[in-house]
């Protein structure tokens, strides 16, 4: 073939920069979960979570942001599974739904991660306020609560439990390093060594030093607690974490052995609206039926007619004490070592609450009640993991309780977007 001319075509230069106008408004549709979560966040009294800031008018300071706006965003990053403070800033600048909510504002992980666990009361009386609401709109009745406990990893490694001789060691040892760091910053030498630290390193050596000796002094301080919670005769076996001193190590759903805490979620079953969240250190569910209901009424107004617990939680003085605040209990009854014995019928010594509790359990009814435990808490459970709370990235219970309420409200405010729809579509 004879050459002919060379065709002419247009290929791709990337190195160009072009403006795209774009309306904030207009980067979700209107039907977004992150609208959905929004408009929850305006129905709520945000006055405590601004009371917080020291930014006012009239006086000097840069303005704070919109406690809605980072109520919004952990609230949209749980019900995506995003947990941690640094993910989060990330997406801020890189995805639409952050971009919506934020309208503008700008936000560092600091912020972040500062307002996620520093505000506990203010969140808890946010749920407590949200379930006045859902309560009002007849979405939860309190006919029924399941409750169930849920063991979330620490962030804690199992190789920072250390009993009371090592952690008095470590104590003498920070102690130590914080003495040795304030006289080299009081006395500095005359000409500084080839190589040594700038003072702005030295500064951040002593208060990392002074923040290492912190956390060993709190380990030390709770190494009753963990002595208390072990059996007679093994105290002396107590270790507490040098990380986190209230993480305990706890049998995992795995089967395994690690640091974590037990989160305790109280749900309605008609509806699967988070009634009632707590989380202790403490393994066992033996002694959390008590608490869990005396929440649920803190916060409701009233006690569940029922509650549906698993046999973690069938200590009979429990059961003995919710029948008597009007709560009728339905858990397992423990299988008997003699098997020609019937479990469901009275034994020496129970109580007649207690005894009450055996009978009924044996009933068909009851069994098919009880059936509805697993539908919710463990749905409830598994939708907790997938949003997020497959391990604390905090540290201490009091910053664990509060993203296990930030979780919470995530759930609710999820459940009754979805409720009253299906409540519209049923009225259409």
């Amino acid at each position: 073939m004879s050459a002919g001319p060379a065709p002419r075509i247009r290929t791709a230069n990337r190195e160009q920069t072009f403006l795209r106008p774009t309306h904030i408004d207009e980067l979700l549709p209107s039907w977004h979960r992150a609208r959905v979560i929004w408009e929850f966040t305006g129905g709520l009294d945000l006055t405590p979570l601004r009371a917080t800031i020291k930014a006012v008018e009239g006086h000097a300071g840069a303005p704070a942001i919109d406690p809605r706006i980072l109520l919004a965003l952990w609230m949209y990053a749980i019900s995506e599974g995003v947990g941690k403070a640094r993910q989060l800033d990330r997406l801020c600048a890189s995805h639409d739904a952050y971009r919506w909510i934020l309208g503008g504002v700008t936000v560092n992980y600091h912020t972040l991660s500062d307002f996620r666990h520093r505000h506990e009361a203010a969140v808890d009386a946010l749920l407590t306020e949200s379930l006045g609401v859902l309560l009002h709109e007849g979405l939860v009745t309190l006919e029924r609560v399941a409750q169930d406990g849920m063991r979330v990893r620490a962030s804690a490694g199992a190789a920072s439990f250390r009993r009371e001789p090592t952690l008095r060691q470590c104590v003498a040892a920070a102690e130590a390093e914080v003495e040795r760091l304030k006289r080299e910053a009081d006395e500095p030498p005359d000409e500084p060594p080839a190589g040594g630290r700038s003072a702005r390193q030295q500064a951040a050596a002593a208060r990392a030093a002074r923040e290492r000796l912190k956390r060993v002094q709190r380990a030390l301080a709770a190494l009753p607690a963990a002595r208390a919670a072990k059996p007679k005769g093994k105290e002396e076996q107590a270790r507490v974490s040098t990380t986190d001193p209230e993480a305990r190590v706890m049998k995992m759903a795995d089967g395994g052995y690690r640091p974590a805490f037990n989160v305790e979620f109280g749900t309605d079953t008609a509806s699967q609206i988070i009634v009632s969240v707590d989380v202790v250190n403490v393994g066992s569910d033996l002694a959390q039926l008590g608490p869990g209901l005396d929440q649920v009424e803190v916060r409701c107004g009233q006690v569940p007619g029922a509650a549906l617990v698993d046999g973690g939680f069938a200590a009979t003085g429990q059961i003995t004490a919710a029948e008597q605040r009007g709560v009728t209990v339905y858990a397992p009854v423990q299988q008997p070592k003699d098997p020609t014995r019937d479990p469901h019928q009275p034994r020496p010594g129970d109580s007649a609450e207690v005894a009450g509790w055996r009978v009924r359990m044996g009933t068909d009814d009851a069994k098919a009640i009880y059936k509805e435990r697993a539908a919710t808490a463990e749905c409830v459970n598994a939708l907790a993991r997938l949003r997020s709370l497959t391990c604390f990235w905090v540290r201490g219970l009091w910053a664990v309780r509060c993203v296990a309420l930030l979780v919470a409200l995530t759930h609710n405010a999820l459940r009754r977007h979805a409720l009253l729809q299906a409540r519209a579509l049923a009225t259409t």
